[in-house]
């Protein structure tokens, strides 16, 4: 009886230790989104069109990775991938891989503006980096129109080149799929 409990006191130890490194070494995040990842992969979580169509807004301010500001009304009569996310949202972690693929096969015909909402601007260049993620990637620089709700990231959104919403999806979702890449293409036909 006492091995047992010696045995099952030091599975207990490893485990706690285990899960103290992953936290306490930053790497929580990564690892949730790594698992959602999988979650991702089976194609259950997909983005769906509106039901009902609003007018997408263009009055607010963003800026670059360079450091350039831009009015996102410099994307109007474009379709639009719009999507707001943070380094510390796991959901976020998981599907960007995703889009980053959807981004390889549509960034000829789609303006993506991938928004990260983390306040420490350095942490997402610095992510971007690592993960060599090629897409564009801007900070907001003033407040969002009501338009766009992002009480929860990750929240994305399509326009359409008459800046109107076909697409709106709060939490995370599998892009890169035969039927959302004809939805774009469907969109970007009339360009």
């Amino acid at each position: 009886m006492k091995k047992k409990l010696k045995k099952e006191l030091i599975e207990w130890i490893v485990l706690i230790t285990v899960i103290g490194v992953i936290y306490f070494g930053g790497w929580h995040t990564e690892v949730i989104g790594r698992v959602q990842q999988v979650v991702l992969a089976t194609g259950i979580i997909k983005p769906g069109l509106v039901d009902e169509e609003r007018k997408a807004s263009y009055d607010f301010a963003i800026q670059d990775f360079d450091g350039t500001s831009i009015q996102f009304s410099e994307f109007e009569g474009e379709v639009v991938f719009l999507n707001f996310w943070a380094t510390w949202c796991p959901p976020c972690i998981a599907e960007m891989p995703d889009i980053h693929e959807l981004y390889q096969n549509q960034k000829r015909n789609v303006k993506f503006v991938m928004i990260s909402l983390d306040r420490d601007e350095t942490k997402a260049r610095q992510f971007i980096k690592r993960k060599e993620f090629e897409f564009p990637v801007y900070f907001l620089r003033s407040s969002l129109p009501n338009t766009y709700d992002t009480h929860a990231i990750p929240t994305t959104y399509v326009l359409n080149q008459e800046g109107i919403i076909k697409v709106e999806n709060h939490g995370m979702a599998k892009y890169n799929t035969d039927s959302f890449n004809s939805l774009l293409n469907e969109l970007t036909k009339s360009q």
